[in-house]
């Protein structure tokens, strides 16, 4: 009787090609990334202004 856990067998490695994309596939996707990045710093900036607007003039008035 064996106390330890089971060995389960291996299967072995399966070679599988993937999807080979074509040029103009490639370019929308970096079109497409480069838009979505684009678009979250435009997120970013328009977060932080919108805090500083709100925060206004009492960050001058701080105790330091």
């Amino acid at each position: 009787m064996n106390a330890g856990p089971e060995e389960k067998p291996v299967a072995p490695p399966v070679e599988l090609e993937g999807i080979r994309l074509t040029e103009a596939q490639l370019r929308r996707r970096r079109a497409r990334s480069i838009a979505i990045g684009l678009s979250l710093g435009a997120l970013v900036i328009l977060f932080w202004a919108v805090t500083i607007v709100r925060m206004g003039g009492n960050v001058l008035n701080r105790t330091l």
